[in-house]
């Protein structure tokens, strides 16, 4: 196991954001976290590595409960793709290359160059190498955040929406390599999704919020239509085509 997450509550100003949210992630899983908009989804995210801390509960990363490690601990531990990606007057290669500062002691190693190399080859991001980010579209950003985020070697990696950017093409690249990576080295993976379509066809399992606690948590064998209108509101239909899973969605209520 990987990721344990005891009886979280997050508060925000007296509202209670998330309760009692408790789950397991274990080696080589990818788990999507799917739900309406401002059900708790970044927050539950952020709560993982500490950007936010919870008001009460235990999260557990690789065995350790996460209040006793320090940042650099946590970094090393826990790689982070956010929505939205800072920019400023760095090229790719050194942005990315930024993701290895939890391993760098004193200075950048024959490794860590190596590191960086080869996920800009299996992202088939070469032809950015020498690009400014501050020149880049919203979906080259956000594959330099993946691609920090993959070179920090991290136990699990925490994706807030990590193909909201990218067009159809990239998404599969994107979340295929994702998928590879996971199941290579025995990592997991954890990622906020609007997309169910591509939810169901990446990930292991699926947690769906609603307002502010699970609602449920399983497979795709377990998850039925009412759950998703009991979610989202609007009936869906489930099948598969071509044997990938998908969803279609219904008329919404007037």
């Amino acid at each position: 196991m990987i990721l344990n997450v005891q009886e979280l509550n997050f508060l925000y100003r007296n509202h209670d954001v998330l309760q009692n949210v408790a789950f397991e992630v274990n080696h080589g899983e990818i788990v999507a976290i799917l739900g309406p908009n401002g059900v708790g989804k970044t927050t539950m995210l952020k709560c993982l590595n500490r950007i936010l801390k919870a008001n009460k509960g235990h999260i557990y990363l690789d065995g350790s409960e996460i209040k006793t490690l320090d940042t650099l601990e946590i970094a090393r531990r826990a790689g982070y793709v956010p929505q939205r990606v800072e920019t400023g007057r760095f090229t790719a290669f050194d942005a990315v290359l930024l993701g290895r500062r939890p391993h760098i002691t004193w200075d950048v190693s024959e490794r860590d160059l190596r590191i960086v190399d080869a996920i800009f080859s299996r992202l088939s991001m070469e032809h950015l190498r020498l690009s400014y980010i501050d020149e880049m579209s919203g979906g080259e950003l956000q594959k330099i955040a993946i691609a920090r985020a993959l070179v920090q070697e991290p136990r699990i990696l925490l994706l807030d929406e990590p193909t909201s950017s990218l067009d159809l093409k990239n998404q599969v690249e994107i979340l295929s390599t994702i998928v590879d990576i996971v199941r290579e080295h025995g990592i997991a993976a954890i990622m906020t999704m609007h997309d169910l379509n591509q939810a169901f066809r990446y990930a292991d399992r699926f947690i769906f919020l609603k307002d502010g606690n699970i609602h449920f948590h399983g497979n795709f064998n377990d998850v039925t239509p009412e759950i998703i209108e009991d979610v989202y509101g609007l009936p869906v239909m489930m099948g598969s085509v071509g044997g990938v899973r998908c969803i279609v969605p219904g008329t919404a209520p007037a």
